[in-house]
């Protein structure tokens, strides 16, 4: 038994040294405090990443099909009226969104950026007090009224009892309305008064769209919408305007929901046109992005990158659709966001490389100059040191 200790006594790799061959010096008491205040913040420092949840992220091929894409706006148009403002979406399927109403807010602002008047859009048409009937008379008391849709009508009993749905028929039939006022409905509405009134004013549009995760744009562009011989085009004539200021402020534009870290490149933007007609375009990269935080709660969501274009003409020379243009395409790849604690095998082992290390370089600094300053005293003391 006592072999066996013995055997173990010779593997310490700790020698001791009895305390009367200690010499203790000043600069090893300075160095002593310099590295315990140095060890003690590094402690402190990684205590706290270990306290902490810490992102991983991972780059995997995106696998996921039949998904839909949300599309969250906030845009304002200090020049252009909401009367004449229409959103539109598509993408390479061939799914056409025209005319978007549903799930969208405009707020009418005055020449200052006040709130005139909130409201869905869609709703808020004037009433009509005795039309003309689509049989050429005016409407009675007894008799139930049926508009004409001039010409545009899908079905022979079919009914246009507004200027807007005069209007989204000639939509449907790819036709534009020349001269509002040559409709029983829009004249009575005041249609072309109203854009009038309307003039000078401008509109915050919000909302959301909801379209296919594959490629395609939406875009905000005064006028009604429509296909004509597989061209998109916009009723412009209506409005009686050869020029139009798509001047803009991007106030919020999100693909998805908002997640810790996220940044979205043109929030706040804002261009302004100098030209009396003008196109601007985005062309967005969309990544699509999962965030998983410590819970284990997951965040279906997207990130993108964007450049920018712009096509400007002169009043009375429409070579291009005036409106503002988002153009995107999906990445193939997807990136994960995962929070995680750093483990407590990681965190110890940390603590030890920092006393270990601090204690290692403190001890050769202290050595270099204990050693130093005794041969400095030894060279002073026989005369040699000058």
């Amino acid at each position: 038994m006592a072999g066996i200790l013995n055997k173990l006594r010779n593997l310490d790799a700790y020698p001791k040294i009895n305390e009367d061959f200690y010499s203790r010096t000043l600069s090893g008491g300075v160095i002593t405090l310099v590295s315990s205040v140095v060890m003690f913040l590094l402690f402190f420092s990684e205590l706290r990443l270990y306290l902490h949840t810490v992102t991983e992220s991972k780059l995997i091929v995106d696998t996921s099909r039949g998904e839909t894409l949300r599309i969250n706006f906030d845009m304002t148009f200090p020049a252009l009226a909401c009367s004449i403002l229409s959103v539109d979406a598509m993408d390479i399927s061939g799914e056409l969104h025209l005319d978007v109403k549903h799930d969208i807010i405009k707020r009418r602002l005055d020449s200052h950026g006040n709130t005139i008047e909130a409201r869905q859009d869609g709703i808020g048409a004037t009433k009509i007090e005795k039309p003309l009937q689509k049989h050429g008379g005016r409407l009675e008391h007894n008799e139930t009224y049926c508009g004409s849709c001039y010409g545009a009508e899908a079905e022979e009993h079919d009914c246009c009892n507004s200027c807007e749905d005069v209007r989204e028929a000639y939509r449907k039939k790819g036709w534009g309305v020349t001269n509002p006022d040559l409709i029983d409905q829009c004249k009575r509405e005041g249609f072309l008064q109203r854009v009038k009134d309307e003039e000078g004013e401008g509109c915050n549009i919000y909302g959301f769209l909801e379209v296919n995760k594959v490629a395609g744009n939406f875009h905000f562009a005064p006028g009604k919408s429509f296909h004509q011989a597989g061209v998109h085009v916009h009723d412009l004539l209506a409005f009686q305007k050869d020029s139009f200021n798509i001047s803009h402020k991007i106030n919020k534009l999100a693909f998805g929901d908002s997640f810790p870290g996220v940044v979205n490149p043109l929030d706040r933007v804002q261009w302004s046109q100098e030209t009396p007609n003008a196109m601007y375009q985005y062309f967005i990269k969309v990544v699509p992005t999962v965030y998983t935080d410590i819970s284990g709660h997951t965040i279906q969501s997207n990130q993108f990158s964007v450049t920018e274009h712009v096509k400007s003409s002169e009043a009375g020379q429409l070579q291009s659709l005036p409106g503002v243009f988002f153009f995107y395409d999906l990445s193939p790849i997807k990136v994960t966001f995962t929070e995680e604690h750093i483990s407590f095998l990681h965190f110890l082992t940390n603590v030890c490389a920092i006393v270990g290390g601090v204690f290692t370089v403190s001890g050769i600094i202290d050595a270099f100059i204990y050693h130093g300053q005794k041969a400095i005293k030894k060279k002073m003391e026989i005369g040699k040191f000058s």
